[in-house]
């Protein structure tokens, strides 16, 4: 009898395929069809401030936002929508820009022409698109235009904005079941219902599926994953996922990689933003590297080499590891745009910068390249591992710049041009 509980056995968990969705081309980018999970972000500068806005998509491109949203809330913020663009333009940063518009999109896109023909994507939200009576036209107006300027359409539900008037009819349609459903269970079905209602409609007018991206946004994490489970289950359209007011720091973050992370394990999303409230003078792309690691570490997508380090212990009260740990971390983002240009494939790397003999060296075997640096009481030494072998032991007060320098080479002879590539070990 076989006696070992891991023989053969295969992962408790496993990724789902992703779900099959209708593809959505944005600018230059594939949402949804068989394109790769896509990560984006959200100005907060004043659109009509030509100048601050194009300094931080400009910041968000570089830290990876492959789509950005602007807000478009008024004609001086339309009026700077094309001037963004082609300064943007002239910096040769082509990152599709998005218009987020509420209340007056309809007059603001038909009143400046050039604002509609810079924006890659129109995102609405059918619960203030317009209200009672005006509310279909407005509707249709967009639509329309979305139609003559060639635009995709992102349809964004939001619970904080839902369609009221929907809500009160599913609530008086409830109350009258012999079983009725709870509260939540009544503004879920909302929430999916006036996305699908609104698509269906804007298929009617006569814009493709393929020109359709839906979102449903609640800041709960079990409330979201009901609603986008039983929107994919419902509809095959390209889905755009987020927790809505996810909050600053830790918790924003927790939030929403614990309810992103289940969703895409099911196969759920095309593409994903972190929706962090920044820390007074806070770095705005830090919502760009959150979304970029939730899906590098959960294997979908690879954006900059993975840097692992232990956390520290009686064993480690130098903080040596910790500073170069990070150190090196931050070393890999700043050269990740030249890097990713010139070594192709360099964002598979995997470093490891460990804290004692414990598991330094046998962690450091498993990286591409690792260090083992001393603990307290060692020997002042630190053997460097590269792809699996011992290759040096580094000795001194310059172990740290010796070990940049090491991935330095590393990188160039494992991803550069054949003319620049030798021994690793060398």
């Amino acid at each position: 009898m076989n006696c070992d509980p891991f023989q053969d056995s295969a992962p408790l968990i496993q990724p789902l395929g992703r779900q099959e969705t209708v593809g959505v081309r944005v600018g230059g980018v594939q949402i949804g069809g068989n394109g790769p999970i896509v990560v984006q972000s959200m100005t907060n500068t004043d659109t009509a401030d030509v100048d601050s806005t194009v300094e931080q998509v400009a910041a968000l491109a570089k830290a990876g936002s492959e789509i950005v949203r602007i807000t478009v809330d008024r004609d001086e913020a339309a009026a700077g929508v094309p001037k963004i663009r082609e300064r943007l333009d002239r910096l040769g940063i082509n990152v599709p820009l998005v218009g987020d518009f509420h209340y007056i999109g309809h007059k603001l896109l038909a009143d400046h022409p050039a604002c509609a023909e810079a924006l890659s994507k129109y995102r609405i939200n059918p619960g203030n698109v317009g209200f009672k009576d005006k509310k279909d036209k407005q509707f249709a107006q967009i639509i329309e235009m979305a139609i003559k300027y060639d635009k995709p359409v992102r349809i964004g539900v939001n619970w904080g904005s839902l369609d009221q008037a929907l809500l009160t009819s599913l609530m008086d349609e409830n109350s009258q079941k012999g079983s009725p459903l709870s509260a939540d269970e009544v503004m879920r079905e909302a929430i999916v219902r006036s996305a699908l209602l609104s698509a269906e409609e804007a298929e009617r007018i006569g814009l493709g599926r393929d020109k359709i991206i839906l979102s449903a946004k609640v800041s709960e994490v079990q409330n979201l994953i009901a609603v986008y489970a039983e929107l994919a289950k419902r509809s095959n359209h390209a889905l755009h996922l987020g927790l809505t007011e996810a909050g600053m720091g830790t918790k924003g973050i927790v939030a929403s990689s614990a309810a992103l992370g289940i969703l895409l394990q099911q196969g759920i999303g095309d593409t994903i933003r972190i929706s962090l409230t920044p820390e007074p003078g806070g770095d705005r792309t830090r919502e760009v590297q959150v979304a970029q690691e939730l899906l590098q570490v959960m294997g979908f997508r690879s954006f900059v080499p993975i840097v692992a380090a232990c956390p520290g212990c009686g064993r480690t009260t130098s903080t040596t590891f910790q500073e170069l740990a990070a150190k090196i971390q931050g070393q890999l983002r700043q050269n990740m745009p030249v890097w990713r240009e010139k070594y192709p494939g360099v964002e598979e790397l995997k470093v490891a910068v460990m804290g004692c003999i414990v598991n330094g060296p046998g962690e450091s075997k498993h990286a591409d390249i690792g260090i083992s640096l001393p603990g307290t009481g060692e020997t002042p030494a630190a053997p460097v591992f590269i792809d699996g072998q011992k290759a040096v032991t580094l000795r001194g007060a310059g172990i740290a710049e010796e070990f940049e320098e090491l991935v330095q080479d590393y990188v160039k002879t494992r991803y550069g041009a054949e003319g620049e590539k030798e021994s690793p070990a060398a």
